[in-house]
């Protein structure tokens, strides 16, 4: 049973398994929040998520950064992400209607950031996550 749906712009429902909430800077020690720190970031969530999940397929959606008015550093301008990075695992109706819907289902895991620890349910989701192309993204796996 889902923890919660998610309707995609596509009119596509989601079901939400399992989620992993974190900080996004969390462990940060040195340093500031830059393009560099982010990239790794990234990066690491992909990472966590396929070594997780090495048999689903991953999407990270592009998180949106802030640049505050603050003089650079040594590594460059401060560039910071949403407070919370998430990783989803998703599943809906089948992306090939050749598949019984009984028997098959489309999965994906997906990496976002967001600015608190809210659930992405119903029509209240990000944008850019309510605009996932599911589709080209998904695959079909047996249940």
């Amino acid at each position: 049973m889902a923890l919660a749906y998610v309707e995609l712009a596509s009119g596509r429902e989601l079901g939400l398994s399992d989620i992993h909430l974190s900080s996004t800077y969390d462990g940060l020690l040195e340093g500031y929040p830059c393009a560099w720190v982010n990239e790794r970031a990234m990066s690491g969530l992909g990472h966590w998520a396929r070594t997780r999940y090495p048999s689903m397929p991953f999407h990270l959606i592009d998180p949106p950064r802030t640049y505050p008015d603050t003089k650079p550093g040594a590594f460059g301008p401060v560039e910071v992400l949403p407070a919370v990075q998430c990783v989803g695992v998703f599943s809906a109706s089948p992306v090939n209607e050749d598949n019984d819907s009984v028997l098959y289902e489309s999965v994906l895991i997906v990496g976002w950031f967001q600015a608190d620890i809210s659930m992405p349910v119903g029509n209240d989701a990000l944008p850019a996550f309510r605009a996932l192309a599911w589709e080209d993204l998904a695959v079909d796996t047996m249940r």
